[in-house]
């Protein structure tokens, strides 16, 4: 019989799929959206494992599971995370990966792959996730060693969250997955982050000192805010400064939220779907005070032209953005909210500008030009519905989520945002499908909030399976369908610079006179396809609506189903987004009727 003394204690082993669980953990990660394959089983396991700790949300569509990890970070600031196998699955999160690059949006995904040792062989499921990835993300790594799994792991999501926010990838073969180590894991171990160095730039006194003396000189100034402000927390700071100063905001579609909507000196968007009145002051500007922007070609239009009568200051946290497509006279590479809290301690009511003519000005803009949409007596407008769904929710504080389109201009036209990281909209990709996945993982993340999804029925129906999510999760967000039959934007770029002439952009019946533009404007009688019976097969409320008159009355009981609804409202596909400033064009170009 064997004594105390010489008995071997089994030693506890650990996989590398569990450590990167783990460490998921150590991160703070406690809502996850992946989807299974051969590949990534292992990974699945630990999570089933993990369950206590980290709730995972299985997405109809790996794309879906992507958008919703977009919609934690962008509801929270904090880093969101997917998974998916390799091969098909890995390729599937491609769009949501890039659409996170170029609105700078912090998630982690990570990717299963074959094993190492058939990596190159065109074994089943296998693509090249990193060089495909590569230009896409901020960063990107390959798990060769179960050692480096922890390390690995903590610096994606530094890198993710860090300086510019960006996608990171993790690509994981499956032989380190289901590698043993017989240790435990360091899980904050000392990274390797070779010419990495996202710390807080120190902005000069100068700098902050030159920044002031041009707004204390300024008699035509206007603040222009992106997705910088919200991304660095900094509308509080922004509110301030401009409250002081009295200087007009405009922000870009990114920037909606950093500045409260119905403030007085709100200007609302610019550039191609931008207001007149921004449009036109950005022009007579004599001082622009570029926060957190980047110049997109969809805000300044021709380049030579924007701005061209003023100083720019142009403040940005990634110095590739500076001077990039705009030349900047005072350029600033630091974190918004540390120039804005720096530009407050300095600058006193002397330096306040003389600006009175310049506000008469702005106003006499606002009265002449103002958003605006006419009376259809019982139809249904888009913009219209957007704008009483925004008096049915105003007072309570909405999350919006918006797909790709006609409906996604007037939603940041209308609806007026108080607070930022309310408002999500794939403005860089400008990606279809991206609002109802991208609301899904608001709901998930923030499970009492009232979270909406503006959508067309176009974008719609590029990730529709996620209804089977919200059923099944439980996450009750709110779809308001406008529902025109159309693919508005393209219809309206059509009647515009095509001659009307239709090219693939009607969504019913092939033989309709409407998919050649040839019919008398008149909606059919029955909607193709019904999304009523479709969000209902999926198990959710829906409800359809064609008039005016009863259009409240449904908003009002959507928002009171405690359940994911479908509202599919039928709207007319004659209608245009205004103002509008062709591509390429100037503020003498807009098109305002």
């Amino acid at each position: 019989m064997a004594t105390a003394s010489n008995k071997k204690t089994k030693q506890e082993t650990i996989n590398g799929a569990e450590i990167l669980t783990e460490a998921l953990v150590q991160q703070g990660v406690d809502l996850v959206f992946a989807y299974p394959g051969g590949a990534s089983m292992p990974l699945h396991q630990a999570l089933r494992k993990y369950r206590d700790q980290i709730r995972t949300i299985l997405p109809r569509h790996e794309q879906g599971g992507g958008f919703a990890a977009q919609g934690i970070a962008r509801a929270t600031g904090e880093v969101g995370v997917c998974f998916a196998t390799s091969g098909p699955g890995a390729t599937n999160l491609v769009t949501a990966l890039a659409d996170a690059k170029l609105d700078s949006i912090p998630i982690v995904a990570i990717t299963g792959q074959v094993p190492q040792h058939v990596i190159g062989t065109d074994a089943f499921q296998e693509t090249p996730m990193v060089e495909i990835s590569r230009s896409i993300t901020k960063h990107h790594y390959m798990i060769t060693d179960i050692n480096d799994v922890a390390r690995i792991v903590k610096e994606a999501f530094f890198v993710a969250k860090t300086g510019r926010p960006g996608p990171v990838l993790i690509d994981f073969p499956k032989d380190v997955q289901i590698a043993q180590l017989d240790k435990k894991p360091d899980y904050d171990p000392d990274m390797n982050l070779p010419g990495y160095h996202p710390e807080q730039r120190q902005v000069a006194r100068e700098q902050i000192a030159q920044i002031v003396a041009a707004v204390k000189r300024s008699k035509r100034p206007v603040l222009y805010v992106g997705g910088g402000c919200v991304l660095s927390d900094s509308s509080e700071e922004l509110l301030k400064f401009a409250e002081l100063t009295k200087i007009p905001v405009t922000t870009t579609a990114m920037g909606i939220g950093a500045f409260p909507g119905t403030h007085p000196q709100s200007l609302d968007m610019l550039g191609m779907h931008g207001t007149v009145y921004a449009n036109n002051a950005i022009n007579e500007a004599d001082l622009l005070i570029a926060l957190g922007v980047r110049f997109d070609d969809r805000v300044t239009g021709k380049l030579d032209e924007f701005a061209k009568h003023g100083k720019i200051i142009h403040v940005d946290i990634d110095h590739s953005e500076i001077h990039k497509n705009k030349e900047a006279h005072l350029p600033v590479v630091a974190d918004v909210k540390h120039v804005l809290e720096s530009i407050n301690e300095m600058i006193t009511p002397d330096d306040v500008p003389d600006i009175k003519d310049w506000l008469k000005q702005i106003s006499e803009w606002k009265k002449k030009h103002p958003l605006s949409y006419k009376d259809t007596g019982d139809e249904i407008i888009q913009q219209y519905a957007i704008d009483e769904l925004y008096r049915q929710t105003v007072k309570q504080d909405p999350y919006v989520a918006v797909g790709v389109g006609q409906h996604q201009m007037w939603s940041a036209q209308f609806f007026k945002f108080q607070k930022p990281r309310h408002w999500f909209s794939s403005s860089g990709l400008g990606t279809m499908g991206f609002g109802l996945p991208t609301a899904m993982g608001v709901q998930a993340a923030l499970p009492d909030a009232l979270v909406i999804d503006i959508e067309g029925d176009g974008s719609f129906q590029m990730n529709i399976q996620e209804l089977a999510t919200l059923f099944c999760e439980n996450l009750p967000v709110k779809v308001l369908l406008l529902n025109n039959q159309h693919l508005g934007m393209v219809v309206q770029w059509e009647d515009r610079f095509m001659s009307g002439k239709r090219a693939h952009t009607y969504l019913g019946p092939v033989d309709h006179p409407e998919a050649l533009g040839d019919g008398d404007g008149s909606m059919p009688a029955e909607s193709y396809p019904d999304f009523t019976k479709i969000a209902q097969g999926y198990g959710l409320e829906a409800a359809q609506v064609r008039k005016k008159s009863e259009y409240p009355k449904a908003i009002k009981k959507m928002l009171a189903s405690k359940k994911p609804y479908v509202l599919d409202v039928i709207c007319s596909y004659q209608e245009h987004v205004l103002p509008m400033i062709p591509s390429g064009g100037t503020y003498r170009d807009i098109i305002t009727e």
